[in-house]
Formats: C-alpha cells, structure tokens, sequence
C-alpha cells in the first residue's frame, strides 16, 4: 500500500477510487506494488481505512529513508530540482493537523 501511496504521487492519481481502478488493468502498476496479474487489488475502503495507518510518520519515515538508501535509486536523486502538485498535498493534508496562525 506504500508503494501504491508513491503511484497516486507520483502520477497525481486525486482518489483512492482512481488509484485502484488504474491497478486493476495497468500491468506497470501492479508490477511496481508486488501484484501478479492474476492477484485481487485492494477494496477502496480497505486501502482508505488503512491510509492513515501506514502513512503515520514513524512507517512512511522508515519506508522513505530506506527507499532514498537504496542503490538502485541513489543514481537516480538530484539536488537541482524538485516540484510537486500542490493540489495533491493539500488533500492529503489531515484537518486535525491544521492550526491557526493568528491564535
């Protein structure tokens, strides 16, 4: 489910709806999550109920620096540039996380 969360990242997927719809016949997405072919993908409300599990910072932080560590993707990383869909991280982002500014 992390590495389907990096799919709907990466490729700015806005729903978990649409996310499984593109892992039910997109064979480089199932590939990427571990799924055969043949394999079930995820009930959407399963994949929604476990979200804020798994996204919580202790796993995503271990999940990411053991990610970023990896040789295969050390070649791969940058420090020029970095951009990313604002819209997508404003959804994510959990009201209860929310403060005021002014007090």
């Amino acid at each position: 489910m992390l590495l389907a969360s990096l799919l709907q990242a990466f490729y700015g997927i806005c729903s978990e709806r649409l996310l499984l719809e593109q892992l039910n016949y997109n064979l480089l997405f199932r590939w990427f999550v571990g799924l055969s072919p043949d394999d079930p993908i995820w009930h959407p409300t399963t994949f929604t109920t476990n979200r804020e599990r798994l996204l919580n910072e202790q796993v995503m932080g271990r999940f990411l620096d053991k990610l970023m560590g990896a040789p295969e993707v050390k070649p791969l990383l940058s420090n020029e540039h970095f951009s990313v869909d604002g819209t997508l991280l404003q959804a994510w982002a959990s009201h209860a996380s929310l403060e005021r500014i002014d007090g």
